[in-house]
């Protein structure tokens, strides 16, 4: 055995050993949740809520959403909604007008992007009667759709002390295609599993793009909305776990949101992700370093959320070269490409039990027939391998934001009939 040969094995079993001390909590995190209990009733109060929408040439799917709002059980007088109308070419602005909406149209073709958008709107109810008219301020996309209770559910978290909060993120076109069925159980894996462990460990949640609230408070410590990366929701909860702001999770409060169906899109947004999560990891690297040598809870989130970065995701790329190079030296070409073999079959081995586990424990809040069901914990390992090309081709490509249209036109009553 070669001198170079020894470095490498003990090389592959360190990087090995690191990425499964690194990764290993959410195996754990899998299970958690069947010891959930439910939390201890809270003295509750009605809060005044401003709802705040992006809306880019949604005029198809944003009317379901403000009606969705209007039928909250939650008392309607405590609810303002506003709405951007962001570089928007259609009727989206006339159309949330009619629905009740406090409208504001933005034409930016500089700063394009939903933090851009999220910021403009709140400077203009800032200048038009103030923010001190809200005690929270709940953020959705344009294609989302509410439960009835949702504002009620989601109500409970500020009593419980949280001052930024997340619901459950369902999917509305669930059972469309093997896309859309791949979205919706890693939504569900992030809600039922991630958020739902961290929110009993009493870790830090993590806020998923959409169906997330924050209070005044926060708002006036930030001075405003100051995420303006590709993916300002991950930004957004690297900023509260280094700055010791622990995210709550509130499991009854579902927001449907759509997926994209065709798979150009989803390229699209996947890349758009990746290249989000790059600006995030570079620009938190050194904050989450020093959040992990604080220690306690705040250092045990930052120590996740790295992991969740390019960091931790490097750590893993480079145990797999190791091994790699390891077995070009150890063994013939067949070898190598039978450990790759192997390698895949084991990443779809354990994406297969996610889906599966997935749909064990939410098959009654999924939207589709049995058969669909089946079909997607198959093909959910396919969905999930696919972001290995649109990582690599994202590094390569020009960070820009993109719009992804929305044409699911149904409304929360007609979700549940079907």
């Amino acid at each position: 055995m070669t001198e170079l040969t020894k470095v490498l094995q003990v090389l592959s079993l360190i990087l090995m050993g690191l990425t499964t001390l690194c990764y290993s909590y959410q195996f754990f995190y899998l299970f958690i949740p069947l010891f959930r209990k439910k939390p201890a009733a809270e003295p509750v109060k009605n809060r005044r809520y401003a709802v705040l929408i992006a809306a880019r040439n949604e005029e198809a799917v944003l009317p379901h959403l403000l009606n969705s709002i209007r039928m909250q059980d939650y008392p309607s007088e405590l609810v303002s909604v506003f709405v951007v109308a962001d570089n928007c070419t259609d009727r989206t602005a006339e159309i949330a007008r009619a629905c009740g909406a406090v409208v504001y149209e933005r034409f930016n073709d500089t700063q394009i992007g939903k933090g851009f958008a999220m910021n403009y709107l709140l400077d203009q109810i800032r200048e038009n009667g103030g923010l001190d008219r809200f005690d929270v301020f709940l953020v959705f996309d344009a294609d989302n759709l509410l439960t009835p209770d949702y504002i009620s559910n989601i109500n409970v978290m500020p009593s419980m002390g949280y001052s930024v909060f997340c619901g459950y993120r369902n999917t509305k076109n669930f059972g469309t295609n093997w896309l859309t069925s791949g979205y919706g159980l890693w939504y569900l894996h992030e809600s039922c599993h991630m958020n739902a462990s961290r929110q009993i460990t009493r870790g830090c949640c993590a806020v998923n793009g959409t169906g997330f609230g924050f209070t005044r408070q926060i708002l006036e410590h930030l001075g405003g909305w100051n995420f303006f990366t590709l993916t300002e929701d991950i930004e957004f909860t690297n900023w509260c776990a280094t700055h010791g702001v622990k995210i709550g999770y509130c499991h009854e409060a579902i927001v449907y949101d759509e997926q994209p169906i065709s798979f150009r899109q989803s390229w699209r947004q996947r890349t758009r992700w990746v290249q989000g999560g790059l600006q995030v990891s570079f620009r938190y690297a050194g904050a989450l370093l020093k959040g992990i040598f604080r220690g306690g809870r705040i250092g045990l989130s930052c120590l996740e959320f790295m992991t969740l970065t390019l960091w931790g995701y490097a750590l893993s790329i480079l145990a797999g070269i190791s091994s790699i190079l390891l077995a070009l030296l150890t063994t013939d070409l067949v070898g190598v490409l039978v450990m790759l073999g192997l390698a895949l079959c084991g990443a779809y081995a354990g994406m297969l039990f996610i889906g599966g586990w997935t749909m064990i424990m939410e098959r009654k809040r999924i939207y589709a027939t049995i058969g669909q069901k089946i079909l997607s914990v198959i093909t959910f390992p396919v969905f999930m391998l696919t972001f290995l090309p649109i990582a690599v081709t994202a590094i390569f490509r020009k960070f820009h934001w993109a719009p992804i249209e929305h044409t699911v036109a149904i409304s929360a009553d007609d979700l549940c009939k079907k």
